[in-house]
């Protein structure tokens, strides 16, 4: 997969099969309509292209929007060149971008530059300055310039509908079950391990406090998790914990993984953490001592929960 930044940069003259959106998540529904989309592509011998954009426009278009999402732009590239796609264009979405109307944007951009022979698309997909035109539209504009429109409906789970929105408001609640479910895979994220109080490590529970460089990437809300941890290329399991710390009267929210039977030291590498399951909520404790049983318990269930699921 090459990823090409900007639209101008892309110089492939071959017919493409391609696919437009933000794909934050590249959920089950996005790996559907990309697998179908990658199979049409290898039949014809044209190439497989995705279309998105950076930053998200919600977040250019709608001033003040804290929008957080479930991928960085790595993590994106990542998931996409799994699915085999062969150009990952990532433009840069602008106010001026925005402006362009949807017969600019077709003509311009998805006939003369992408040479596009098919283009697969959602069946609510909107576009053009101020999301003017409709599907339907793009399906009489691909009758004038050549081209088809392949409408995917929407995918489900279990009969609800995925949506990286959805995905989004799972997170939020810590249901992490239904998040896994809707991604495929486990939601994952990167930080950087850097210096704590050391606390843990007078519980028997030493941690790696985590920083997260992607100040846009949503995390897990609250609570105390099990996780997968990468370190250096091998799997650990641990948990986290994500909150104040009000046992310790913590006034800053810290994001601190207890690595099971690893004893390294590890300040400043990088770690790539997969969200398992959320086991409880964050709590305060009349002591440390409460506090450290209350951990021993929490490793417990983390290892009876691995056992059920075959990991340990």
């Amino acid at each position: 997969m090459t990823v090409i930044h900007n639209i101008t940069n892309y110089t492939s003259k071959k017919p493409s099969i391609l696919t437009i959106g933000t794909f934050d998540g590249v959920h089950l529904g996005h790996q559907k309509i990309i697998q179908t989309l990658v199979a049409k592509a290898r039949e014809k011998k044209y190439v497989a292209n995705v279309l998105t954009f950076f930053p998200h426009p919600r977040k250019v278009l709608q001033k003040g929007n804290n929008l957080f999402l479930i991928d960085t732009l790595i993590e994106k590239e990542q998931f996409l060149k799994k699915l085999g796609i062969d150009h990952l264009i990532i433009h840069p979405f602008t106010p001026e971008f925005s402006k362009l109307s949807s017969l600019e944007f077709t003509r311009d951009i998805l006939v003369e530059k992408l040479n596009i022979s098919t283009l697969y698309i959602g069946y609510d997909h909107r576009f053009g300055h101020n999301r003017e035109a409709s599907v339907d539209d793009l399906i009489d504009m691909g009758k004038i310039y050549g081209f088809e429109v392949e409408v995917i409906p929407a995918q489900t789970v279990d009969e609800v509908t995925v949506s990286s929105t959805k995905i989004r408001s799972a997170i939020t609640a810590g249901d992490f079950e239904k998040v896994n479910q809707y991604l495929g895979r486990y939601f994952e994220f990167s930080a950087s391990v850097i210096h704590g109080d050391q606390l843990g490590r007078t519980l028997d529970f030493p941690t790696a406090n985590l920083a997260v460089a992607e100040t846009y990437k949503i995390l897990p809300p609250k609570g105390v998790y099990l996780v997968k941890v990468i370190f250096k290329g091998k799997p650990l399991f641990g948990m986290m914990n994500v909150g104040n710390r009000p046992t310790l009267k913590g006034k800053h929210l810290t994001l601190e993984v207890h690595i099971f039977s690893f004893n390294q030291t590890i300040y400043g590498e990088e770690l790539t953490v997969y969200v398992l399951e959320k086991i409880r909520e964050e709590k305060k404790f009349e002591s440390l001592v409460d506090l450290q049983t209350q951990l021993y318990l929490d490793q417990e269930l983390c290892n009876k929960i691995l056992h059920r699921k075959g990991l340990n």
